[in-house]
Protein backbone atom coordinates (compact mmCIF):
# COMPACT_ATOMS: atom_id res chain seq x y z
CA UNK A 1 0.00 0.00 0.00
CA UNK A 2 1.37 3.79 -1.32
CA UNK A 3 2.51 5.87 1.89
CA UNK A 4 -0.91 8.41 2.86
CA UNK A 5 -0.82 11.30 1.21
CA UNK A 6 -1.33 14.52 3.89
CA UNK A 7 -2.48 17.91 2.73
CA UNK A 8 1.19 19.27 2.13
CA UNK A 9 1.91 16.37 -0.45
CA UNK A 10 -0.83 18.04 -3.04
CA UNK A 11 -0.83 20.07 -5.36
CA UNK A 12 -2.75 21.55 -8.04
CA UNK A 13 -2.97 19.42 -11.37
CA UNK A 14 -1.13 16.74 -9.33
CA UNK A 15 -2.90 12.89 -11.21
CA UNK A 16 -4.00 9.57 -9.80
CA UNK A 17 -4.25 6.68 -11.54
CA UNK A 18 -5.50 3.12 -11.49
CA UNK A 19 -7.13 0.11 -13.07
CA UNK A 20 -8.68 -1.27 -14.88
CA UNK A 21 -10.97 -3.40 -13.14
CA UNK A 22 -13.33 -5.75 -15.13
CA UNK A 23 -16.86 -5.18 -14.92
CA UNK A 24 -18.88 -8.54 -14.80
CA UNK A 25 -22.17 -9.72 -15.47
CA UNK A 26 -22.80 -11.63 -12.28
CA UNK A 27 -21.52 -8.32 -10.25
CA UNK A 28 -23.87 -6.25 -12.15
CA UNK A 29 -26.15 -8.44 -11.10
CA UNK A 30 -25.75 -8.71 -7.64
CA UNK A 31 -25.47 -5.10 -7.64
CA UNK A 32 -28.35 -4.49 -8.96
CA UNK A 33 -30.34 -7.42 -6.75
CA UNK A 34 -29.20 -5.48 -3.60
CA UNK A 35 -29.46 -1.69 -5.04
CA UNK A 36 -30.66 -1.30 -7.70
CA UNK A 37 -32.86 -3.84 -8.59
CA UNK A 38 -34.12 -2.51 -12.17
CA UNK A 39 -34.94 -4.71 -15.43
CA UNK A 40 -31.87 -3.44 -17.49
CA UNK A 41 -29.24 -4.32 -14.89
CA UNK A 42 -31.13 -7.45 -13.51
CA UNK A 43 -32.35 -9.58 -17.03
CA UNK A 44 -30.56 -9.45 -20.49
CA UNK A 45 -34.25 -10.40 -22.10
CA UNK A 46 -35.95 -7.66 -20.39
CA UNK A 47 -32.35 -5.10 -21.32
CA UNK A 48 -33.00 -5.57 -24.75
CA UNK A 49 -36.61 -3.85 -25.02
CA UNK A 50 -34.66 -0.63 -22.60
CA UNK A 51 -33.60 2.24 -23.85
CA UNK A 52 -29.91 0.71 -23.54
CA UNK A 53 -30.76 -1.78 -25.50
CA UNK A 54 -28.80 -4.78 -23.01
CA UNK A 55 -27.76 -5.19 -19.69
CA UNK A 56 -25.62 -2.84 -17.97
CA UNK A 57 -24.04 -2.01 -14.68
CA UNK A 58 -26.49 0.66 -12.68
CA UNK A 59 -24.82 3.69 -12.12
CA UNK A 60 -24.09 3.57 -8.45
CA UNK A 61 -22.34 0.45 -9.38
CA UNK A 62 -20.07 2.43 -11.60
CA UNK A 63 -20.29 4.92 -8.20
CA UNK A 64 -18.78 2.50 -6.39
CA UNK A 65 -16.21 0.85 -8.79
CA UNK A 66 -15.21 4.18 -9.26
CA UNK A 67 -14.19 4.56 -5.35
CA UNK A 68 -12.76 1.35 -5.01
CA UNK A 69 -10.17 2.77 -7.57
CA UNK A 70 -9.83 6.14 -6.20
CA UNK A 71 -9.19 4.02 -2.77
CA UNK A 72 -5.73 2.33 -4.89
CA UNK A 73 -4.34 5.17 -5.78
CA UNK A 74 -5.77 8.55 -3.82
CA UNK A 75 -4.47 7.32 -0.38
CA UNK A 76 -5.29 10.07 1.96
CA UNK A 77 -4.38 10.15 5.39
CA UNK A 78 -7.36 9.65 7.37
CA UNK A 79 -8.99 8.15 4.17
CA UNK A 80 -11.01 10.11 1.33
CA UNK A 81 -13.66 11.52 3.47
CA UNK A 82 -16.63 13.09 0.84
CA UNK A 83 -18.14 16.28 1.21
CA UNK A 84 -20.14 16.61 -1.37
CA UNK A 85 -19.64 16.73 -5.06
CA UNK A 86 -21.41 16.18 -8.75
CA UNK A 87 -22.29 12.97 -10.62
CA UNK A 88 -22.58 13.00 -14.42
CA UNK A 89 -22.82 9.19 -16.02
CA UNK A 90 -22.25 9.78 -19.32
CA UNK A 91 -22.59 6.67 -21.34
CA UNK A 92 -23.49 2.97 -19.51
CA UNK A 93 -20.97 0.81 -18.66
CA UNK A 94 -21.56 -3.29 -19.96
CA UNK A 95 -20.33 -6.41 -18.86
CA UNK A 96 -16.90 -7.01 -20.05
CA UNK A 97 -16.27 -3.33 -19.52
CA UNK A 98 -12.97 -2.34 -17.87
CA UNK A 99 -12.88 0.78 -16.27
CA UNK A 100 -10.25 3.11 -15.14
CA UNK A 101 -9.83 6.04 -13.02
CA UNK A 102 -7.74 9.36 -13.50
CA UNK A 103 -8.40 11.89 -10.56
CA UNK A 104 -6.94 15.25 -11.27
CA UNK A 105 -6.82 17.72 -7.82
CA UNK A 106 -8.01 20.82 -9.09
CA UNK A 107 -7.95 22.94 -5.99
CA UNK A 108 -6.45 23.09 -2.69
CA UNK A 109 -7.83 25.56 0.16
CA UNK A 110 -6.92 25.34 3.91
CA UNK A 111 -9.64 25.36 6.62
CA UNK A 112 -10.68 28.66 8.08
CA UNK A 113 -11.29 26.86 11.12
CA UNK A 114 -9.74 23.28 11.44
CA UNK A 115 -5.89 24.31 11.56
CA UNK A 116 -4.60 20.34 11.24
CA UNK A 117 -6.88 19.90 7.73
CA UNK A 118 -8.60 21.35 4.22
CA UNK A 119 -10.23 20.68 1.48
CA UNK A 120 -9.32 19.39 -1.98
CA UNK A 121 -11.71 19.85 -5.06
CA UNK A 122 -10.78 16.84 -7.38
CA UNK A 123 -12.15 15.66 -10.66
CA UNK A 124 -12.53 11.91 -10.84
CA UNK A 125 -12.73 10.70 -14.87
CA UNK A 126 -14.11 7.27 -15.21
CA UNK A 127 -13.27 5.41 -18.55
CA UNK A 128 -13.95 2.23 -19.99
CA UNK A 129 -11.04 0.10 -22.05
CA UNK A 130 -12.03 2.36 -25.57
CA UNK A 131 -10.94 5.17 -23.58
CA UNK A 132 -14.60 6.28 -23.42
CA UNK A 133 -15.66 8.89 -20.36
CA UNK A 134 -18.20 7.02 -18.77
CA UNK A 135 -18.45 8.56 -15.26
CA UNK A 136 -17.36 12.12 -14.06
CA UNK A 137 -17.07 13.22 -10.61
CA UNK A 138 -16.54 16.56 -9.05
CA UNK A 139 -15.81 15.77 -5.50
CA UNK A 140 -14.35 17.74 -2.58
CA UNK A 141 -12.78 15.40 -0.26
CA UNK A 142 -11.42 16.48 3.45
CA UNK A 143 -7.30 16.45 3.77
CA UNK A 144 -5.57 16.54 6.72
CA UNK A 145 -2.17 17.84 7.62
CA UNK A 146 1.10 15.72 9.04
CA UNK A 147 0.77 17.27 11.96
CA UNK A 148 -2.91 15.28 12.76
CA UNK A 149 -2.85 12.37 14.34
CA UNK A 150 -5.04 10.25 12.41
Amino acid sequence: MPEPLYLEDLFVDQRFRAGPIEVTIEEIKAFASKFDPQPFHLDEAAATSSLFGALVASGWHTASLTMRLLTQCATFSGGLIGVGGKIEWLRPVRPGDLLSVEATIRRITASKSHDDRGMVAIRVVTSNQLGERVQLLDANVMAFRRSNPT
